[in-house]
């Protein structure tokens, strides 16, 4: 995610996979009501597409960086 598409409201990627993985670990215990899982499960979608976001820009930028530099114009 580019610096400039995050938000206040937007997690880090450290933040969107802590809670990511706290989610997860509310699921697996099979201890939450039904509508509360479900509502968990919507928000772990949301923190896994901000997640893959944040790993996309990331590639990208390494993407660039590797590219060969191309002839010099003069």
């Amino acid at each position: 995610m580019a610096r400039s598409e995050t938000t206040d409201t937007t997690p880090s990627y450290e933040e969107a996979r802590d809670e990511l993985s706290a989610i997860v670990r509310q699921l697996e215990s099979g201890n939450v009501p039904l509508s509360e899982a479900m509502a968990l499960w919507e928000r772990g979608e949301k923190l896994a597409d901000i997640c893959q976001s944040w790993l996309d820009g990331a590639t990208a930028k390494l993407a660039d960086r590797e590219k060969p530099a191309g002839p010099a114009e003069v």
